[in-house]
């Protein structure tokens, strides 16, 4: 059993139980954690408090080299990490190459960024006056982890924060915990005690009290709509900084000028990657009604040509989903789609040639419309459900048509759409023929449902830094504006 990592110790705390990881490729059992309780997230955050004010007060040149550190160990244990999180969370290999890949860079880039960025800004004032804005660290972040991408999405909220000087909770999902562990033994070693404790458990045991602690001004979290209106009233009445990052319901709007082979290659992986488990998954495929049947048909043979199989073989195109929890709901959304009228062009099952593990065929789905479950909740599941339109406003309008807003794909050259295109899709990121690319540099969030934060750039260091203005005056003297009037 892995133990969790509280005040620099590994320990099993007060957990009494286990929690199973679960290989979804196999089915089989590969380790287990503490089941952490709510004495242990106090333990994790009294430890994260105290190493506060000595984090803070430390030099950015100080925590930078700290922080390339950290990267520097992800890379020297990357083959172990990768294999890892092949294990537990079931990306083919490749996938997560890349992913470890993103977590030593983002470490290496928030290590500059906050070593370049200073506390304290200038501004006017009078010749007697001297205006400064100082930028703070809140004190101890609690970081809830999803599964999907459990070691990137912890890299992006951890990296940021703490070069902005803050300390860390983290409690990763209890699907995928093995690898933020392994980063806690191997990675975070060379940091003081105490600036990040990593407690595994379920959500109503460690997640909420972490949320519900007073001492724990800022929650970062990346997961479903409904975890992120639960963790939002819990914090209201503490006023405390949330860092939501939620549901997607992505779209890709083929334009007409689309070359249809390169057009359903883009759209297999932004649907598709992770088994379409990434919160930016086009989830909605609109196209042209004049050029419908050749883009379809273009689709529907690249879906066809992707290898399911275990991410550990290198022939693997698309691995299995997370769970079976996972696998009935996206059945039950493609069973909805298929009463209410839609026709299913390949796909619709579960593999025949994989008998274990939580595998699901990609499945594309034509003669769907907005009032099927599948075009209007969150999929999270290998399905490219195809709706026509018959003009390019109408395409923006159904794109619009959601209450999420996380990102849209337009797959075009034509410059007057593509920039009517990210004139007026409202989502936090527009890609334009090349989906789900991301940039450290380029901040990543949501409008509408998908929620306010901000990730990756500068912006993403500024979600961890809270604003002071000081206004200090040279004279010591009575002011002609201060009371009585008249005088």
């Amino acid at each position: 059993m892995r133990q969790m990592l509280i005040n620099g110790k590994f320990t099993n705390g007060n957990a009494k139980e286990e929690i199973e990881v679960q290989n979804p490729a196999t089915e089989e059992i590969i380790d287990s954690v503490p089941r952490g309780t709510v004495e242990d997230i106090e333990a994790a955050v009294q430890a994260a408090k105290s190493a506060f004010d000595p984090w803070r007060k430390l030099g950015s040149n100080e925590r930078a080299s700290l922080l390339h550190e950290v990267a520097n160990k992800v890379h020297e244990h990357r083959e172990k990490i990768v294999h890892l999180l092949t294990l537990e969370e079931g990306k083919p290999l490749s996938e997560n190459e890349e992913e470890v890949e993103w977590v030593i860079n983002t470490f290496h880039y928030y290590a500059e960024l906050g070593r370049h960025h200073r506390g304290s800004v200038l501004a006017s004032g009078e010749s007697s006056q001297f205006n400064f804005i100082i930028k703070e660290p809140y004190g101890v972040v609690g970081c809830i982890v999803p599964w999907n991408y459990p070691l990137l999405l912890l890299a992006w909220k951890v990296a940021p924060a703490l070069a902005a000087g803050n300390t860390i909770v983290i409690k990763p999902s209890e699907m995928t915990p093995l690898t933020a562990l392994y980063l806690a033994e191997h990675c975070f070693d060379g940091l003081p005690a105490g600036v990040i404790n990593v407690v595994t458990g379920y959500g109503l045991e460690t997640g909420e009290p972490l949320v519900k602690h007073p001492d724990v001004p800022v929650i970062a979290f990346t997961g479903s709509l409904a975890t992120g209106q639960r963790i939002a009233s819990l914090a209201a009445p503490m006023m405390k900084k949330l860092h939501l990052e939620l549901g997607g319901k992505d779209a890709t709007v083929i334009a007409e000028d689309a070359d249809p082979e390169i057009a359903a290659k883009a759209v297999a992986y932004a649907a598709l990657i992770n088994a379409g488990q990434v919160c930016t998954s086009t989830e909605r495929v609109y196209l042209p009604k004049n050029r419908a049947a050749k883009f379809t048909e273009a689709i529907v043979e690249q879906v066809k040509s992707l290898r399911l199989g275990s991410g550990l073989e290198s022939t693997t195109d698309m691995g299995p989903m997370i769970g079976e929890p996972f696998r009935a709901k996206f059945e039950k959304q493609i069973a909805d789609a298929r009463a209410s009228g839609a026709k299913i062009l390949t796909g619709g099952g579960r593999p025949k040639h994989l008998e274990k593990g939580f595998f699901h065929e990609p499945t594309v789905l034509t003669g769907v419309d907005h009032t099927m479950v599948i075009m209007r909740e969150e999929t999270f599941g290998p399905a490219v459900p195809i709706m026509e339109y018959t003009s390019f406003d109408e395409a923006i309008q159904l794109t619009n048509d959601c209450q999420y807003g996380l990102g849209a794909v337009l797959i075009s050259n034509d410059t007057k759409k593509i920039k009517q295109f990210f004139d007026d899709v409202k989502a936090g990121t527009i890609w334009i023929n090349d989906p789900l690319t991301d940039n450290y540099a380029g901040p990543f969030g949501g409008m509408k449902y998908s929620g306010g934060a901000r990730e990756l750039g500068e912006e993403g260091l500024e979600e961890f830094r809270e604003t002071k203005h000081v206004h200090w005056d040279f004279n010591m003297e009575d002011k002609g504006y201060w009371f009585p009037y008249g005088r």
